[in-house]
């Protein structure tokens, strides 16, 4: 039922506001994974308030999201959940990312029937109270990327069936109470050996035991974080170790290792920290002159033999740390030791140093603290040349001196930041709130940063850690002036703690979205604080909502309607007022509805508001709000149109904003067109139109955001990861996918017109998603086979016989994509250098070379030397027919996806696997005869574009590569 007219009786009007406020039924969501969610919600204490209150759990319960009516992601960090995991999570067929971490009473074991998520992609249970055994049934999960079940209580061994998660890349089972030892394959098993592609081994914390086996590791591992201390292994460190060589940080500390260090470990060239602190390693000190990299290392108290003081000490000119307390060492130190430009800290006490202590003539700026305590130095030279924290209390020096000189003191306290209140002088708040770096009181989410092998050890540098909160608020998308940092220090692990505070930009409290939204943010490791700060994780404190009165208002509403409609009755000048009222309301909202009544400011005629299905209108106010008045920080590409900016809704999503420049090419039909394609086509390889904004002169659109940038983008390394040939066969598969669906199943079908590398965005999972409908144009079935138009597209990619005849065809598109497909294989621009690629590979072209089919020269290096090019052949072969001269020897863009998909599933591999504006030119064409776009000499016209780059990827590594 709906109002037709505004001036309906009050009676009705009363009636349909009664009838609005009533709780709607909905059937969107899979009547299973609404089941599911409501068995869950029965389980569990303190659920958002959303919860229940409708039965269309994808439309309106916070944090979860949907995709075609099925439940794909629980985003419920820091909720304040209460209860057990119900065994019903695993009816939640297509979930992809489960995140409850922070609810730290939900516990209880980690049911079984997680092994039925077979989409499940991210875990993150950290920082709650789970018991008992990992299931084994979690190596069923083949598609696990993340896995972070750190800061539980979970007990028992290591599961063996982790080692079949091949995609792995984060696991983090730190800080529980597992035991046994580290699985490895057997011949029946799998086992953690088997992860060549997971980057982080966090295991800290634990009561795991016995040796560490040879086989875990080999050069064809990745790894870059190994965390094992704080356990209780024993044996000889595996000399295997010494062949990982992408290692960056190695923490074996606090075990109860023996025998000497591996000679091998010096060829770990890219480790920053080294620590092998208490254990029982003997023989001699390691020779680390290798590690030319390296920043902090720790070899204190173990049982090494009596040596000298090793030279490499005075040659690393990037350590910053350097610790052996207990060494055994013996011996003057080296003057040059002092100068190196990073030195923070000396660590040495308790060892056999002897003779003078020589600063000579410069010292390191940077350095803090030298402990020299318990050693046998007699004297100072040139001590005046450094001010700061000296300790040799238990040297000889100290008894023939003054004892109360400094540096014969038993300690000396060293300055410690935190963020500056000074300019708030005496200002306080209520017990329970928190004063904010601006000075306002408020509820701030808050809670334990863990660094736990950071480079440095220096506390007082104000610029280090002013980075971090830098990093924090940018990351993170919160304000200046929002992050305070207070009570830094090194605890009995040696980690360094750090107390978090993050502050709503308005208002005393965020709102349930933002904070799921930052425990995801902080949880998924995607904010990423400057590199010296190394690897950490997060634990936060339960957040204290306001308490929920929607229901009393609801109440309170009903009981006034009711009483307004005797109201209504008795006094026509009350019904009078109350209809003149909700007529201007319904003025209002009709206008809001048709944005659009002013669509051309300069009076032009660009046939009318457009049809939309699927997408929201924004208010320029409400862009403007979330991406920080469009603050520089949030900018994530520019060119000829315009720029984007990173944004985030109020419901806490993550957008990309398109906004056009005064006197933008693209005129308000193009712009019109844009907005009505993209809320048509709903796939998963097509990026997704959420809204736009006609308003105040500006044009924006509001897109989902794609972190991993463009697949031109990814050609140049720029995006921080590299892509191998099976990533790149998918991306040809997912890229054909979408355009296939434009061409086959949008109805009416559609023409792309500008499809090239910069136009296919890459997600989170490096899923190809095409992208700049700006030029598309849509194919009526009294269209037979072509339409005759304007010649639009990007030169080096434009279709030649399009060009020539100016009839479009989807053809088109399949030339654009053979140039796409030449471009995966080449990484090369169309045209480079003169050179147009389709030319250069036809000259190259050589059948008998079954290897690179005489490509060699020009492959891209990445992939040139690859020992398995699956299907290479077969897609070269492919790539030539889509850039056939001919239309009708090309193949259709569905005949590409068939035989894209046969070239994986002939090698083992699940197709089914999720693995900027335009920069076009207008080619007017000329009178007489028409040239070939690629065969004459290319004009400075032609050749010159407007780019314009849409990247949904950021400045730091998007891939959620976490370091």
């Amino acid at each position: 039922m709906r109002i037709s007219r505004v001036d309906q009786l009050p009676c009705l009007l009363l009636f349909l506001s009664i009838a609005a406020g009533l709780q709607t039924v909905s059937s969107d969501t899979d009547p299973q994974n609404a089941g599911a969610l409501r068995s869950l919600m029965n389980q569990w204490q303190n659920t958002p308030p959303s919860w229940g209150k409708s039965d269309d759990p994808c439309g309106t319960w916070e944090g979860v999201q949907c995709t075609n009516s099925k439940v794909t992601a629980l985003k419920l960090s820091t909720m304040g959940l209460k209860g057990t995991l119900s065994g019903d999570l695993g009816q939640l067929t297509q979930l992809q990312s489960l995140d409850l971490s922070y609810n730290t009473d939900l516990g209880g074991s980690l049911t079984r029937n997680i092994g039925n998520l077979k989409q499940l992609t991210t875990l993150i249970l950290a920082g709650c109270s789970f018991t008992g055994n990992i299931p084994n049934e979690l190596g069923n999960l083949s598609l696990l990327y993340f896995v972070a079940l750190n800061s539980n209580k979970f007990s028992g061994p290591i599961p063996a069936s982790l080692g079949s998660l091949s995609q792995l890349y984060w696991l983090d089972l730190g800080d529980n109470q597992l035991s046994g030892t580290l699985p490895v394959s057997t011949s029946s098993s799998p086992g953690l050996d088997q992860l060549v592609k997971t980057k982080h081994f966090h295991f800290n914390k634990n009561q795991l035991s016995g040796r560490i086996p040879e086989k875990l590791f080999s050069s064809n591992m990745t790894l870059i974080h190994i965390l094992f201390d704080n356990n209780q292994f024993t044996g000889n460190i595996p000399a295997s170790i010494g062949s990982v060589l992408s290692l960056e940080v190695l923490r074996l500390d606090k075990n109860a290792l023996t025998g000497p260090v591996p000679s091998n470990i010096s060829n770990l060239v890219s480790v920053n920290e080294l620590n092998l602190a208490n254990n029982q390693l003997i023989g001699s000190l390691p020779d680390l002159s290798g590690m030319s990299s390296l920043n902090y290392v720790d070899l204190s108290n173990n049982t090494f033999a009596i040596s000298e003081v090793p030279t490499w000490i005075s040659q690393l000119q990037t350590l910053t740390v350097l610790a052996i307390e207990s060494g055994e060492i013996q011996g003057p130190l080296p003057t040059q030791l002092f100068s190196l430009p990073q030195l923070q800290q000396v660590l040495l006490k308790n060892n056999r140093l002897n003779g003078s202590l020589n600063f000579g003539n410069t010292t390191s700026p940077q350095l803090q603290l030298i402990d020299l305590q318990n050693n046998d130095i007699s004297d100072i030279k040139q001590a005046s040349q450094y001010q700061n924290a000296l300790i040799l209390l238990g040297n000889p020096i100290c008894s023939s001196t003054d004892t109360n000189t400094n540096y014969c003191r038993p300690q000396q306290t060293l300055k410690v930041y935190s963020t500056s209140h000074a300019r708030c002088g005496s200002q306080s708040c209520p017990a329970d709130q928190s004063l904010s770096p601006q000075c306002i009181c408020a509820y701030p989410y808050e809670g334990i940063l863990v660094f736990r092998a950071p480079f440095f050890r220096d506390l007082s540098n104000s610029t280090t850690f002013q980075s971090l909160e830098t990093n924090l608020w940018q990351n993170l998308t919160i304000p200046p002036g929002t992050v305070s940092l207070q009570n830094l220090f090194f605890n009995s692990e040696n980690y360094l703690q750090v107390q978090l505070q993050l502050f709503p930009s308005t208002g005393l409290y965020f709102n349930r979205s933002e904070i799921q939204r930052l425990g995801f943010e902080l949880s998924n490791q995607l904010f990423k604080p400057p590199p010296i700060f190394g690897p950490y994780y997060f634990i936060a404190s339960r957040y204290p909502f306001p308490v929920d009165s929607k229901k009393s208002i609801s109440a309170g509403l009903i009981a006034g309607v009711a009483v307004g409609c005797a109201v209504l009755i008795l006094g026509l000048v009350g019904v009078g007022i109350y209809a003149f009222r909700q007529k201007k309301r319904a003025e209002r909202a009709m206008e809001l509805s048709k944005p659009f009544v002013s669509w051309a400011p300069s009076g032009k005629d660009t046939e009318g508001a457009p049809q939309l299905k699927g997408a929201r209108w924004f208010s320029y106010d409400e862009l403007k709000k979330c991406t920080n008045n469009f603050s520089d920080s949030n900018e994530i590409g520019s060119g000829g149109y315009g720029k984007v900016y990173r944004g985030m809704l109020p419901n806490g999503q993550i957008v990309a904003i398109k906004r056009a420049q005064q006197g933008s090419m693209q005129g308000g039909l193009e712009f019109k067109t844009e907005i009505e394609l993209l809320s048509r086509v709903h796939h998963k390889n097509l990026v997704a139109l959420v809204g736009f904004s006609f308003e105040q002169g500006e044009r924006m659109l509001v897109y989902e955001f794609v972190p991993n940038g463009t697949l031109r983008e990814a050609f140049t390394g720029k995006n921080g990861f590299q892509l191998d040939w099976k990533r790149r066969l998918r991306i040809a598969l997912g890229s054909a996918r979408g355009l296939a669906y434009l061409h086959d199943l949008a109805n009416p079908p559609i023409i792309h017109r500008d499809v090239k590398s910069a136009n296919i965005l890459l997600d989170e999972n490096l899923t190809a998603k095409v992208a700049d409908f700006g030029l598309s144009k849509l194919v009526s079935d009294i269209e037979k086979g072509h339409v005759s138009t304007q010649v639009k597209g990007t030169l080096g990619y434009l279709d030649p016989e399009y060009y020539m005849t100016q009839q479009l065809t989807d053809k088109s598109d399949v030339y654009s994509f053979g140039v796409v497909m030449l471009e995966l294989i080449t990484a090369k621009q169309p045209i480079e250098k003169g050179k147009y690629i389709v030319r250069e590979v036809r000259m190259l072209l050589n059948k008998n070379d079954e290897g690179h089919y005489g490509l060699m020269e020009i492959m891209d290096p990445t992939i040139r030397n690859a020992t398995n090019l699956i299907g290479f052949g077969r897609f070269v072969e492919l790539a030539m027919q889509c850039v056939q001269e001919s239309a009708v020897d090309r193949p259709t863009m569905n005949e590409l996806v068939k035989e894209i998909e046969t070239i994986l599933q002939n090698d083992g591999i699940n197709t089914n696997t999720n693995s900027a504006s335009s920069s076009a030119t207008d080619f007017g064409i000329t009178n007489g005869v028409p040239r070939h776009p690629y065969n004459d000499p290319l004009s400075k016209k032609d050749i010159s574009s407007n780019a314009f780059e849409y990247s949904g990827g950021i400045s730091f590594s998007a891939n959620v590569e976490p370091k």
